[in-house]
């Protein structure tokens, strides 16, 4: 029985990873969608809704819907409305099925490179379970974090065959499952410095203190069918080379990534944020994402950046942390080279997503963790083996400890899954665990609104104001429930005040033309309705209701016109 346990014990640990993350995120089934993102990639959006088509294709690899450039996130969900429909249940387990594909092939890749089986099954096992990972998972919108890292990971795992025993052919597979990653999210751009990584440890092809770059090497040609062992390490130099294919990819998906979302004007201006205000905020995430990590309490879907907020103090001592750590690894890299690599990786797979280049409003992100921390759990389950190796009861201590952290992990992850089921429980919790966050305090009126909940919603418009009193889009909304509350003559100056913000706000311009004809000011609401370049169904329900308006009040030949 021992001996069979043995011979099979990475398909049972497989099968125990998939029924225990299956079962975890099982609840999603029932979840909507949220009023957050989910709108842009699927409720809203027709291409998607419509499934799978010739002419979606072409969308999909043309658009910069979203401000992204991920045509594979656009055609697995239009894969998915085509067998589905647009229900949110079918979609949130695929999803889940992503994220269970990735659990597998984590342990698998990290067993065959370090034939750690036990350590490779509790980092799988934490990535699976870990909080942090519910806003990848129990979000539509994340598609493209769990469908990334499944080419993430087949990417490694085709590399470690490559390594193995290099072809032409097994760097082209390398170069294609690459290359459909970065189609499907632009946060695989620091893939080729992670197998970098992988060549120093754990398949030991290049010491990184060699750093010789010459003919008399071995270098590792592509097509050279040497096989990779410890005895025949290449330089850093050499092993850089090899990945140029890859990085040529990874930059022109960067160029690509940056014209895209400053086009959809994701990207913050420079004027409104600092560098030295990104900078700072980048050091404190980097510590602060550690701390989630360790005590994973008040997760959030959007931590607000801190504009102008960030005491230097609480930066530098973040730094000189970092950099006490990174000191740390490197003076043990020798001897545990997985201390240098799990940091590196940590550090590394971040830094498009920490805010130096700023996208969004967000100071950090759950779902930026999703790869990052697989770093820090290598360091975890390897070193804490190593710190137990020669102690007593070491298999028993090594289990429970094991056994405490993933059932804490499974317990916290299942309630703050119940945060993602609606709109309003994911608003309500996230206004009550952060601080000036305009941007929930808006779509949470949104959501008020949509229930017949006027008040409050005016209430939460008012508070977003405060905290950013420039947004057009917030003075819009703010002007719609005005008007839905009898307030016309406040929700036109709304209106106004969002178009004087932004005189191409379109939809404001529409929201005008309904409250003037409200007030009876016909001529206006018509040029108002001229000017507006939205969809032709909003222009022509308008002019429906504006000339049901005329009619009631006898002018038959207005409305005719």
């Amino acid at each position: 029985m021992t001996e069979w346990f043995h011979n099979h014990r990475r398909l049972l640990i497989c099968i125990l990873l998939a029924i225990t993350t299956f079962a975890i995120y099982f609840p999603v089934r029932n979840y909507e969608f949220l009023h957050y993102d989910d709108d842009i990639y699927v409720t809203d959006n027709t291409a998607v809704k419509s499934g799978l088509s010739w002419q979606g294709v072409e969308w999909a690899f043309t658009t910069g819907h979203g401000s992204n450039w991920h045509p594979l996130t656009w055609l697995s969900l239009m894969l998915d409305c085509q067998l589905f429909g647009v229900k949110s249940g079918p979609i949130h387990i695929v999803n889940v099925l992503f994220h269970i594909a990735n659990t597998i092939l984590l342990f698998l890749v990290l067993a065959r490179m370090t034939n750690g089986v036990w350590q490779s099954a509790f980092i799988a096992a934490l990535f699976a379970l870990h909080p942090l990972h519910v806003e990848s998972v129990a979000w539509v919108t994340e598609r493209k974090d769990v469908l990334s890292t499944l080419f993430w990971l087949l990417t490694m795992l085709t590399y470690v065959r490559y390594a193995e025993r290099p072809s032409a052919g097994r760097y082209i597979v390398v170069l294609v499952l690459f290359a459909m990653g970065l189609m499907a999210k632009p946060m695989l751009v620091t893939l080729p410095f992670v197998l970098l990584l992988l060549d120093y440890w754990p398949l030991q092809r290049m010491s990184i203190f060699d750093f010789r770059f010459s003919i008399l090497n071995r270098q590792p040609a592509i097509g050279n069918r040497q096989s990779s062992t410890p005895d025949s390490k290449f330089s850093i130099l050499n092993l850089a080379v090899e990945k140029i294919p890859l990085i040529f990819l990874s930059a022109v998906s960067s160029v690509v990534t940056f014209i895209v979302q400053q086009k959809g004007g994701a990207v913050v201006e420079s004027n409104r944020l600092l560098l030295d205000e990104r900078i700072l905020n980048a050091v404190v995430s980097y510590l602060a994402y550690l701390g989630k990590m360790l005590w994973p309490a008040n997760l959030a879907a959007l931590y607000p950046h801190p504009v102008h907020a960030i005491p230097v103090s609480r930066a530098v001592i973040s730094g000189v942390v970092l950099v006490l750590m990174t000191v740390f690894f490197i003076y043990h890299a020798k001897r545990y080279k997985y201390l240098l690599v799990g940091w590196l990786w940590y550090l590394g797979t971040l830094v498009p997503v920490i805010g130096i280049v700023q996208v969004g409003s967000q100071a950090m992100a759950d779902r930026y963790t999703y790869v990052s921390l697989i770093g820090i759990f290598i360091i975890i389950a390897f070193g804490v083996t190593e710190l137990l190796k020669e102690k007593p009861f070491r298999k028993i201590v090594l289990g429970v400890l094991a056994g405490v952290s993933l059932l804490a992990c499974a317990v916290v992850t299942m309630q703050q899954m119940k945060f993602w089921k609606d709109s309003l429980s994911l608003f309500e919790h996230t206004l009550a665990v952060t601080e000036n966050n305009y941007l929930m305090h808006n779509n949470y009126a949104n959501v008020l609104s949509d229930l017949g909940r006027k008040e409050e919603a005016a209430l939460h418009l008012v508070e977003a104001m405060r905290f950013l009193p420039n947004s057009p889009e917030i003075h819009n909304n703010y002007g719609n429930v005005l008007r839905e509350t009898g307030k016309v003559d406040e929700a036109i100056e709304q209106y106004k005040i969002a178009l004087k913000l932004n005189p191409d706000f379109t939809l404001a311009r529409y929201q005008l033309g309904v409250g003037l004809a409200a007030k009876g000011d016909y001529e206006g609401a018509i040029q108002q309705y001229r000017l507006y370049a939205g969809t032709a169904a909003d222009l022509a329900s308008a002019r429906q209701e504006l000339a049901t308006q005329l009619i009631k009040e006898g002018k038959v030949d207005d409305a005719l016109n």
